[in-house]
């Protein structure tokens, strides 16, 4: 059996769950780990029993044995020059979304990979759900005809929201509505996204970093095919889930609705009273197996690797996903819808909202 030494750098939430993953595989010969907290580190390192466990990245761009890395890093702005190291040492690499903060750093670490020769993918794990594989396959086999118009629905509780929400500026459209335009695009292909129209909301988390509480965006497609995203983090702490999101597809010979709210599974406590558990956006190890997305999709790169594959999520498709969040971002700023692919004019317009620290850059 193929086998290859990986490493997870930071293993906070997600980095655990990918941690924790690949130490149950068969398809990796020896783990490392890499984590800043001291104390989250050995935490890890008791769960996962890695060949080594370091605080310093460049322990794990410098060991020529590991050749498939997991970047799982908080805040956002350290995937660029991590994700920028291990590409230049020659290690596929699956970033954890967004794929950069700045254009030019997505470019670059596009053009990384492909020079280099090693497979680079963003961690848009929503793929990985069985009812969005389900409406893929649903589109893709003509059973709803052509697709006229898509909706997507998501909103968080208000204890994640401002979790996120406090270690980054970025908007709910960047942090959030990301994975549903990632998808919603993945299920469209080959059309593109030519034009958008955002607004947004702004509640409760305007104390906390700024952004709005959630965001609405239509998205025309190049084929006329019309999207609308919403996306929210501000649930009432009482909401017994963590994640819920409702998908609508309509399409000229039928429709398809997804109920991904998580009601399904019903739990009470005199305690903890109603939850319904099983409900984040990445999942979460129950016994032997994964609950989501995030555990089929850590092992599912390892794949692509060892037998030479196309990733699921393509470089070049997620940076027009951060193209057309930022046009949301833009759109929502200044009220008036923005083409794309996003013109000089537009990107300058971005990043004088940047510098001065308006909505769009919070």
């Amino acid at each position: 059996m193929k086998q290859v030494e990986a490493a997870v750098i930071g293993t906070g939430w997600c980095g655990g769950i990918r941690s924790e993953t690949l130490a149950n595989s068969a398809l990796v010969d020896r783990l490392h780990i890499c984590e800043i907290r001291p104390e989250r580190l050995e935490e890890v390192r008791a769960l996962t029993d890695p060949a080594t466990a370091t605080l310093d990245y460049k322990e794990i761009v410098a060991n020529p044995d590991i050749s498939v890395v997991y970047i799982s890093t908080t805040p956002e702005s350290t995937h660029f020059p991590i994700a920028r190291d291990c590409l230049k040492a020659g290690k596929h690499v699956l970033l954890e979304k967004p794929i950069a903060m700045e254009f030019w750093e997505a470019d670059a670490l596009i053009k990384l990979a492909r020079d280099n020769g090693v497979k680079f993918t963003i961690g848009y794990s929503q793929r990985f759900n069985t009812k969005i594989a389900y409406a893929k396959k649903k589109i893709a086999d003509g059973t709803l005809g052509r697709v006229v118009n898509v909706m997507v629905s998501r909103h968080l509780s208000r204890s994640l929201g401002k979790k996120i929400a406090s270690r980054v500026r970025l908007s709910p459209a960047a942090m959030e509505s990301t994975h549903d335009l990632d998808f919603v695009f993945w299920l469209l292909e080959p059309a593109k996204p030519v034009r958008v129209y955002s607004q947004g909301a702004y509640g409760y988390m305007k104390e906390v970093n700024g952004s709005y509480d959630t965001m609405w965006s239509t998205v025309t497609m190049d084929d006329g095919t019309l999207v609308v995203v919403g996306g929210g983090w501000n649930l009432p702490p009482s909401y017994p889930n963590f994640c819920a999101t409702w998908m609508e597809i309509t399409g000229t010979e039928g429709a398809l609705f997804l109920d991904d709210t998580h009601r399904d599974n019903w739990f009470n406590t005199m305690e903890g009273g109603t939850r319904f558990p099983m409900s984040t956006m990445p999942g979460e190890q129950v016994d032997h197996v994964f609950a989501g997305q995030m555990g089929p999709e850590t092992l599912h790169f390892l794949e692509c690797v060892l037998q030479d594959r196309p990733v699921m999520v393509a470089p070049e498709h997620a940076r027009m996903v951060m193209e057309s969040y930022r046009a949301a971002d833009l759109s929502a700023e200044t009220g008036e819808p923005v083409d794309l692919p996003l013109s000089n004019r537009s990107i300058a317009q971005l990043a004088d909202l940047m510098e001065a620290g308006g909505r769009a850059a919070k």
